[in-house]
């Protein structure tokens, strides 16, 4: 659930909990008169200490309620277990294919459509030739499109994830 989310609740419960005690306060003070005045009953004092911390309390909890409303999201969210961890994917940036050569397109749409492609197999579809192609998703890598990973004696390209 997102802080933004966390942060209605807690100011919608913190709503709550002031009508409620206002509404304790209110019968207590007509408990009060109906038994004893101001000055003589010993309860008053307390039952105003309990109301005043009560109010405090509940204007801390509307403080972290803001807080959570207009804080900035975590890019990431990790959760651990016992057996694996959880990781929560961050937005994909989108590609500006405006400043991409067309060469660079083409090799970008067929690591697109294989998701994971090796480099000979991208040589061997588009015809071109070894040192073209490396320079290609070399730009690609500087522009933070793909990724190079090597297997063996072989690259396989991917999309980058972030």
């Amino acid at each position: 659930m997102e802080n933004r989310y966390v942060g209605y609740i807690l100011l919608g419960v913190s709503l709550l909990l002031i009508f409620n005690i206002t509404s304790f306060n209110s019968i207590i003070k007509d408990m009060n008169t109906d038994s004893c005045t101001e000055d003589d009953c010993i309860y008053h004092q307390s039952f105003n200490n309990m109301y005043y911390m009560s109010l405090v309390t509940i204007i801390l909890l509307v403080i972290v309620a803001i807080i959570l409303i207009f804080a900035k999201p975590h890019e990431k969210l990790i959760i651990q277990t016992k057996t694996k961890t959880i990781h929560k994917k961050p937005e994909k940036k989108k590609i500006n294919l405006t400043e991409l050569k067309p060469e660079e397109k083409e090799v970008l749409n067929l690591i697109r459509e294989n998701k994971a492609i090796f480099q000979a197999d991208l040589i061997e579809k588009t015809g071109f030739g070894k040192a073209k192609m490396t320079r290609i998703i070399d730009r690609l890598e500087g522009k933070e499109i793909v990724e190079r990973k090597r297997r063996g004696m072989t690259n396989v390209v991917v999309l980058k994830d972030s």
